[in-house]
C-alpha cells in the first residue's frame, strides 16, 4: 500500500558504488547494483536514515513522499534469505575454496545487475540468488544445469539473451534449498517464463520436476520450456 512517509533517497550522480551504505543498512534495503547504491524495495526501508552518515559522497538523504509502506515481516523474511546466502557461500569456500579466500572476496549475496554483457547479472548460482534480487522482476528465467553450459558450446549466444540465469547440479547440491529458493522466487517476482536446460543423464532430470514441484507449491501458473543436451554437445529437443 502506498503511503506518504520518509524514505531514503539515493543520488546516482553522486554515488560512486563505495558500498559504504550497505551494512549500515541494518533492514538490507541498499545494495550495489550495476556499480551504483539502489534501493532494493520501497517497503524494507525504514526511513529513519542510519544509513547517511556512512557515505563520504553525500548521496544519501531523506525524502518524504509517496512510497510503500514499510513492512517489518518482509524485512525479516528478507534478510532470513541473504542470511541463508551467506552461510551456503561461507560453507563453499570452507569445503570447495581452498584455504585461502580470494582477497576481493566473493559477493555472492549481493545482487548486481551490470550491462555490456551477455550476463546481465551476478549472481548466478540458484542457492545464492537472493528471491528478491532486481533482476528477477517481470524476467524470463534460464534455470541451467551446471554441465549443460559446458557441453552446448552456442550456450551464450543462443540461450542467454534477454534471460535471468540461474544455475545448479541437482545431483550434488541440496534440492531441498533449490525448491525453497525457487519457491520464494516464483512467489514474489512477476516470472514470465521458464526455460529449463538439462543433460540426457538422467541425474538432470531432478531440476524440470523441481521446478513443477516449485510452481505447485507457489501457486502460480508460468510457461516451462525444456531443452535436453547431449553428452556430445548437440541439442536432442
Amino acid at each position: 500500500m502506498k503511503i506518504m512517509r520518509k524514505i531514503i533517497e539515493i543520488d546516482e550522480a553522486l554515488c560512486n558504488g563505495c558500498g559504504q551504505c550497505v551494512p549500515a543498512c541494518e533492514e538490507g534495503a541498499i545494495e550495489i547494483i550495476d556499480g551504483k547504491a539502489r534501493l532494493v524495495a520501497e517497503k524494507y526501508c525504514d526511513g529513519l536514515g542510519a544509513c547517511l552518515g556512512e557515505c563520504p559522497q553525500g548521496a544519501l538523504k531523506i525524502v518524504e513522499r509517496e512510497a510503500d509502506d514499510f513492512d517489518e515481516e518482509a524485512v525479516e523474511e528478507y534478510l532470513r534469505q541473504k542470511n541463508i546466502a551467506k552461510k551456503i557461500d561461507k560453507k563453499a569456500q570452507a569445503t570447495g575454496g581452498g584455504d585461502n579466500p580470494l582477497p576481493c572476496g566473493c559477493p555472492s549475496a549481493i545482487s548486481q545487475a551490470f550491462k555490456g554483457s551477455l550476463l546481465g547479472h551476478w549472481p548466478i548460482q540458484l542457492r545464492l540468488v537472493p528471491p528478491h534480487a532486481p533482476f528477477l522482476r517481470d524476467a524470463d528465467l534460464l534455470i541451467a544445469s551446471d554441465c549443460s553450459v559446458a557441453a552446448y558450446p552456442p550456450f551464450h549466444q543462443e540461450m542467454l539473451p534477454n534471460r535471468a540465469l540461474l544455475m545448479g547440479c541437482p545431483k550434488f547440491d541440496d534440492v531441498d534449498i533449490y525448491k525453497e529458493r525457487l519457491v520464494d522466487i516464483f512467489k514474489q517476482n512477476n516470472i514470465r517464463s521458464i526455460t529449463v536446460v538439462i543433460m540426457e543423464v538422467p541425474c538432470c532430470g531432478a531440476m524440470p520436476r523441481l521446478v513443477e514441484a516449485a510452481l505447485k507449491e507457489a501457486n502460480v501458473s508460468i510457461p516451462v520450456n525444456r531443452v535436453v543436451i547431449g553428452i556430445k554437445g548437440q541439442k536432442i529437443s
